[in-house]
């Protein structure tokens, strides 16, 4: 835990957001869901005590617990949690609890909160998460002992056996203090039958389903974050390699121009849906110094276990090994694509390594049936 194929549900790129919470006097829910992570800055102190990155809420003085109330960024199957504590070492919440539900589209969205420090919930939010009966919401993790937030106990693992679909969730801590970050992983739920045959979609975006299977190296940054919404924040939002050790002295070229060096970079991903491509984006967004020299696109329709996909599997070509530059944005349409038949992985090969930001592969959905 957690697996490359799980995708995060939770984070605040995916539009994961907190829409409840019963106190926020030292730092804010919101920080759960940040996909950076925790620090401490020792000298660092605000009008309402010390600066800590996570929820922390104030010391209980009235009957009850503490809880907030999170929507999923992306709906799906839940199949572990990480619950960090780092630098919550005195002030940690010693026990959790969390409950789950699927709700319809568009319910909550009424929910608003102040956001800031040094509050707490107020009478008229209180009275409108009631509604949503979040104290009877199915309990997928039962009250459970936390530790402090030390570097060799911070993190709390937990694997989740349920099937069901989930878009919200209720974490309670008994009955107060600190947790730094939440992560739920999952995969991601999407109605395909909603989805027009003739609609172009990003098949490996992670909105839409697409799972990183495998990969070779990811040194700086991790594959996942090819697959998310927007350009990337920064480099380290984006799949990034440690450099070759095998690479030469002196470089050379062949008469196409690509490097003839040894050693190259690879990931797999599953597709939401089986597909036929006919557009792909490869965006090097803040890669200046530290792009690939060139890519190579790859595709299969693989019918057995994903797990079984790795660097010796047969695939046919896609997009043939190109050329790319720094700092930009890859476009690819279907004239400089290898058309191919309908398919449901794909693999991306860098060389000989370096860092990508994003990868959009379009098409149009396939009537072979879902992954």
């Amino acid at each position: 835990m957690p697996k490359p194929s799980f995708t995060t549900l939770t984070c605040l790129s995916t539009k994961g957001h907190v829409l409840f919470a019963t106190d926020e006097w030292f730092a804010s829910a919101d920080n759960l869901l940040l996909t950076s992570p925790p620090v401490f800055i020792p000298e660092k102190f605000t009008d309402f005590g010390k600066w800590m990155d996570g929820w922390e809420t104030r010391r209980k003085r009235i009957p009850g617990h503490d809880w907030c109330v999170i929507k999923l960024g992306l709906r799906g199957k839940i199949a572990g949690i990480d619950i960090d504590t780092a630098f919550f070492t005195g002030n940690n919440a010693p026990r959790v609890s969390i409950q789950a539900a699927c709700l319809p589209e568009g319910k909550g969205q009424e929910l608003t909160r102040e956001r800031q420090m040094g509050t707490c919930a107020s009478s008229s939010e209180s009275e409108a998460i009631e509604k949503l009966g979040s104290e009877s919401w199915h309990e997928i993790l039962p009250r459970t002992e936390l530790n402090p937030g030390y570097e060799e106990s911070r993190h709390h693992y937990f694997e989740i056996a349920n099937d069901q679909v989930w878009t919200h969730l209720r974490v309670n801590i008994f009955p107060d203090g600190g947790i730094a970050r939440l992560k739920v992983y999952g995969i991601v739920s999407v109605d395909w039958d909603k989805v027009p045959a003739d609609a172009s979609v990003d098949l490996v975006a992670a909105a839409n389903g697409g799972t990183i299977i495998t990969y070779s190296d990811a040194h700086f940054g991790e594959p996942k974050n090819l697959l998310m919404p927007g350009r990337g924040i920064n480099m380290g939002d984006g799949w990034e390699t440690a450099r070759k050790k095998t690479r030469p002295a002196i470089l050379t070229a062949d008469e196409k121009g690509l490097l003839t060096v040894p050693g190259k970079d690879w990931v797999i991903i599953q597709l939401g849906h089986i597909g036929i491509i006919d557009r792909i984006e490869i965006d090097t967004h803040h890669f200046k110094g530290n792009y690939p020299e060139s890519c190579f696109i790859e595709g299969r329709f693989h019918q057995g276990q994903a797990s079984t996909l790795n660097e010796q599997t047969q695939w046919r070509p896609l997009l043939p090994r190109t050329k790319l530059g720094p700092d930009a944005q890859h476009y690819f349409g279907k004239d400089q694509l290898v058309p191919g038949e309908a398919i449901n992985h794909v693999r991306l090969t860098i060389y000989p390594d370096g860092g990508i930001s994003r990868l959009r592969i379009w098409g149009r959905k396939a009537l072979l049936g879902r992954l």
